[in-house]
């Protein structure tokens, strides 16, 4: 979980530095909020497959499987909630999102194959 927390941190930052000392219309004024919910989405894949690779194996399969399930509805419900609510700028808050969707997913990936690695 650490390294999902550093991941969010070095991205903040760098968001944080486009938003202050450069214009780009590509950035979102809520970034802030993105970033925070994916953080707790990681959050949650993290506890779901830690609880996998506890104890019986084969859970592992099911527990990732679920983890992978819930970040794309919650991911579809937070995208549909902002949408409803008439957020600005709609094409630059679902770019952003799109691109943190596959930087988030391909940062847990690498992450679980080294752990897999580890335990094989």
């Amino acid at each position: 979980m650490l390294r999902t927390i550093l991941f969010t941190a070095v991205l903040a930052i760098a968001f944080f530095v486009v938003d202050e000392y450069y214009s780009a219309s590509w950035l979102h004024p809520k970034w802030k909020i993105l970033l925070g919910f994916f953080l707790s989405v990681s959050f949650l894949t993290h506890r779901l497959v830690t609880t996998g690779l506890q104890g019986d194996r084969e859970r592992f399969v099911p527990m990732y499987m679920a983890s992978t399930v819930a970040r794309l509805i919650l991911g579809l419900a937070f995208i549909g909630f902002f949408l409803f609510q008439q957020v600005d700028q709609r094409r630059a808050f679902v770019f952003n999102f799109l691109v943190l969707y596959i930087c988030y997913t391909g940062f847990e990936i690498w992450a679980l194959t080294r752990n897999l690695r580890r335990d094989s």
